[in-house]
């Protein structure tokens, strides 16, 4: 949804400055009361996706809080692995969600649910957060676990097989000084079942034969970053209007497959008056190939993908976001409209356009519309 959908992590920026700004660490507090609509368009590699999002957040006797969002996705797929081995199609996913947050002392529990809906995969899924305050606030500990149980089926065959997914996360974030926080978080995730696609093809001596993979893999990732107030001494006395923050992290990934993969992230935050806030990114993602992936195997194996994305690849992103304040009454509510934009190239070492004869590569772009209501 907006600001939780984006990920670019400049969004974070100003409430964690916001809080230093304020002179220290806050307490663990129940979520904003919010409601929001949010439109997204992505379009890239033969790909469009859009659809509406909503999402609704209510408390209630200050220490609970529930949630309910809904999302959309309308596809239209001609990716060079549809047009290579099929035919163009369209289809919609919708998808459900609920959450319960709820507060205690300097702990804050979220419980949550969602429910997505395609043709041909249903998706589940369950998870519990816990974040607790310690050492006056100067240090946020979280804990998680998410999952997942989903449905894979085919068209014109129904449903055929199963997966699971079980995610364990753990994490912490430290103030430094007034002006600079600092995180680390490692992910853990165990996936079992058919962890394949019905309709997709590898290539041995240069024919087409059935994907084959593994039933099971186990993946890890360790995250490390950094939020900081950089407002200039003179612009500071400006207030709240001039701030300045800066933000980056690094994400490292690694799996039982072979794959290995670096994420380096940047972004800048900028206060302009009392209604503007603009913020911008730069990302960088490199990957090397599964140990079982070849874009034309010249030895049969007991595994074999032609996945793109397990391939080895490389992709660079430059985005921007601008937030408007349309209406704010202190104490009672406010109205936001926010916009994003984020371009994306993506370049292929080791996956052959079959149309060319070269390398692939495609460049894709996502743009997202929202208007935010907190009170």
């Amino acid at each position: 949804m907006g600001a939780t959908k984006r990920g670019n992590g400049v969004v974070a920026v100003a409430g964690v400055v916001g809080a230093l700004g304020a002179g220290g660490a806050q307490a663990v507090d129940l979520p904003a009361d919010t409601a929001e609509a949010m439109v997204h368009l992505y379009n890239g590699g033969g790909t469009k996706a859009y659809g509406p999002a909503f999402l609704v957040r209510k408390s209630m006797a200050d220490r609970v809080s529930v949630s309910g969002e809904y999302f959309v996705d309308m596809v239209s797929n001609a990716s060079i692995d549809v047009v290579t081995t099929a035919s163009p199609y369209k289809e919609t996913r919708n998808e459900f969600g609920l959450g319960l947050d709820y507060v205690v002392r300097d702990t804050l529990m979220h419980v949550s649910g969602t429910a997505s809906r395609e043709p041909d995969y249903d998706a589940n899924t369950i998870g519990l957060d816990l974040t607790q305050d310690t050492f006056g606030g100067m240090t946020t500990v979280n804990l998680g676990f998410t999952k997942g149980s989903d449905k894979v089926g085919q068209k014109g065959v129904g449903f055929f097989d199963t997966a699971q997914h079980w995610q364990w996360r753990i994490g912490a974030t430290q103030v430094l000084t007034p002006r600079w926080v600092a995180s680390a978080n490692l992910e853990v995730v165990a996936d079992s079942g058919y962890l394949g696609s019905p309709y997709r093809v590898a290539r041995v001596f240069g024919a087409t034969v059935p994907e084959s993979m593994p039933r099971t893999r186990e993946s890890r990732a360790l995250k490390l970053g950094f939020v900081g107030d950089v407002t200039p001494a003179a612009a500071e006395q400006g207030g709240e209007p001039s701030r300045r923050s800066v933000y980056g992290d690094y994400r490292y990934f690694w799996d039982t497959w072979g794959v290995r993969a670096h994420t380096l992230e940047g972004g800048y935050r900028r206060y302009f008056g009392t209604n503007w806030v603009a913020d911008g990114f730069v990302r960088l993602y490199k990957q090397d190939h599964a140990l079982f992936y070849s874009d034309d195997a010249q030895t049969p194996t007991t595994y074999i993908t032609r996945n793109r994305q397990l391939s080895t690849f490389h992709d660079a992103s430059v985005g921007a976001q601008v937030t408007y304040t349309l209406k704010d009454v202190p104490g009672q509510y406010n109205v936001k409209l926010d916009g994003s934009y984020q371009f994306m190239a993506f370049r292929y070492n080791d996956f052959t356009d079959i149309r060319t004869g070269k390398a692939y590569s495609f460049d894709a772009s996502v743009l997202e519309l929202a208007m935010t209501a907190n009170f």
